[in-house]
């Protein structure tokens, strides 16, 4: 289809997700997984509907963006600073296991070492998107919790940026190179961003407030700016989004705009789930069907497990660390990143990448079901649970 017929996807996909949302309500189920059944039933491997979904992700991703923009300018310069200094031998700890454990895993059901160890490197990231959509952003309690799980989820991103590098070709000295870049891209671009914000934005702001289209405007299109900004440089939307946001989040306006916002994050991922439920294609990993299912439980079991015991290990206490190692217990939209780059330089097979996907999609499924129905989130059924 692409984009000749893109106004009748976006019917399909808003007036299908209204009614696959009223049923999974009725039927007390998380709305999210409503998008991603709309996807499947609606995708190439369903009805076919909607043909080439690429495009939809492609669009999608505008949603995270502006997820990782929000958050951002909900947290201060010098509590992300003490944050990423407190999570960082956590990130690291438990990325290591998870790369040991998984590739473990793989080469017991038959990959080959380096597939394994591939497979192992994929499935260290948690998501982004099904982690922080499903905190409360009103309660202090889970405030503390956003602020952890972003500043693991932010770090995973930089290790991911650098796993995409080395797969795409680099060795030795120019990966070495191309990570010390890495940092000097980041605290360049954090430190233009906050000049930008001190001396042009917040000026702006300050003479046009009175017209809310405007500001609205400005604020939007200085998050997408970041994003792009660091895009262009070799580092990631998120990371620009997420820059971008910490800069304004000093400016007097800032939570008044995000509020404005949420509505048009919200509208774009309702697009990323569905995405993920189109291309994901059951006659395709069927093949890898049995060591998908049994890499899958072990993710749900190994994640919460070692992510508890790293966040215990930084003095948070028990029950805490294990809500949060539950809601950072799935794969990752990363993961599928590292697969696609992984098969284009040849270093995995079909197969391969295959139970990545697989493994994702079952990770997003299951994980979400276990949040959703233990602990409070802004799209729960009962109102017992249901806080944002």
């Amino acid at each position: 289809m692409g984009f000749q017929n893109i106004i009748f996807e976006f019917v399909l996909i808003y007036a299908g997700a209204a009614v696959f949302a009223t049923i999974f309500l009725y039927l007390k189920q998380p709305v999210i997984l409503a998008y991603i059944g709309l996807g499947i039933v609606a995708g190439p491997g369903g009805l076919g509907l909607v043909t080439e979904p690429e495009h939809i992700e492609k669009i999608s991703h505008i949603g995270v963006i502006l997820l990782l923009y929000l958050l951002g300018i909900n947290l201060k310069p010098d509590r992300l600073y003490h944050l990423f200094s407190k999570t960082a031998v956590v990130t690291l700890l438990t990325s290591l296991v998870f790369l040991i454990v998984f590739s473990v895993a793989a080469s017991a059901l038959g990959f080959s070492f380096i597939e394994s160890v591939i497979i192992g490197a994929a499935l260290m990231f948690s998501s982004t998107i099904i982690s922080l959509k499903l905190i409360p952003t009103t309660a202090l309690h889970h405030r503390h919790t956003g602020e952890l799980m972003t500043s693991v989820l932010l770090m995973q991103d930089v290790i991911a940026i650098l796993l995409i590098v080395i797969l795409s070709g680099g060795e030795g000295d120019a990966v070495a190179s191309v990570i010390v870049m890495l940092f000097v891209k980041l605290i360049v671009l954090t430190l233009v961003a906050f000049g930008f914000i001190k001396y042009i934005v917040n000026n702006l702001f300050i003479r046009f407030d009175i017209i809310q289209e405007y500001t609205f405007l400005l604020a939007l299109g200085w998050g997408l700016l970041g994003a792009g900004t660091a895009q262009a440089i070799g580092l990631s939307y998120e990371m620009g989004a997420f820059i971008a946001g910490v800069a304004f989040a000093s400016s007097p306006v800032s939570q008044a705009i995000a509020e404005h916002l949420k509505p048009l994050r919200d509208f774009f991922l309702i697009l990323f789930f569905f995405s993920i439920g189109a291309q994901f294609n059951y006659l395709v990993t069927q093949h890898v069907l049995f060591a998908g299912i049994v890499i899958s439980l072990l993710v749900m079991i190994v994640k919460p497990i070692v992510f508890q015991q790293g966040f215990k290990l930084i003095g948070e206490d028990k029950a805490f660390s294990t809500e949060l190692g539950v809601r950072l217990g799935q794969g990752s939209e990363f993961s599928l990143l590292v697969a696609y780059s992984a098969l284009a330089s040849g270093l995995i097979d079909a197969h391969a990448s295959y139970l990545i996907q697989m493994v994702v999609m079952i990770t997003f499924v299951l994980s979400t079901y276990w949040v959703v129905f233990r602990y409070r989130t802004p799209i729960s059924s009962t109102a017992k649970n249901r806080s944002d």
